[in-house]
This record gives structure tokens, C-alpha cells and sequence, in this order.
């Protein structure tokens, strides 16, 4: 009975890892939605996976995000709970939190 209980716990442990989001590559033109959304993000005032900083253009490096109305690369919708990932909004040196 242990082995097999050891056994599924190791099975959705897997499944957990794998559920884990690259947060490296969340960046572009981003687009806020109430449905439908690519990611499901928590916004965090510490300890965050992904440290954003708001940009008018350029948003061609990690953390960096536009938000757009039309032709987003990502689509984002704010959650209070059972986000994919955290984010916290800085004013300079966007990227993952280490």
C-alpha cells in the first residue's frame, strides 16, 4: 500500500513541474482580458515570479510589457488566486526574480 501511495504522489509531483510557466518569454505586446486569457497572472508586491515594467515601445526583452488593445503576443488575465504565475509592476530592471 505504501509503495503504490509513493507511487501517485511521484506521479503528481510530475504533473506539477510540468505545469510550471517560463516567464522569460512573457513579454511583447500584452493584452488585459476577463476571458479566454493565454496566462492567469496574480500582480504580488513581493517576491514575485516576474518583475514587469509598463513600456510605450520596445518591449523586446524579459519582463518588459506593452499593453495593447489589438494584436497582442500574450493574453493576460488578473486573478486573485490559482494564478499560472506572480508579477510584480517595478519602475526599472524588469525581469525574473532570482
Amino acid at each position: 500500500m505504501k509503495k503504490i501511495m509513493l507511487i501517485v504522489f511521484m506521479i503528481c509531483l510530475s504533473f506539477v513541474s510540468l505545469a510550471k510557466v517560463d516567464v522569460s518569454k512573457i513579454y511583447g505586446r500584452i493584452k488585459i482580458v476577463n476571458s479566454f486569457s493565454d496566462y492567469k497572472v496574480k500582480v504580488v508586491n513581493s517576491f514575485p515570479d516576474l518583475k514587469v515594467q509598463k513600456v510605450n515601445a520596445f518591449a523586446n526583452s524579459v519582463g518588459k510589457w506593452q499593453i495593447v488593445d489589438s494584436f497582442p503576443d500574450y493574453k493576460i488575465q488578473i486573478v486573485d488566486s490559482f494564478p499560472d504565475f506572480t508579477i510584480q509592476y517595478v519602475s526599472s530592471f524588469p525581469g525574473i526574480n532570482h
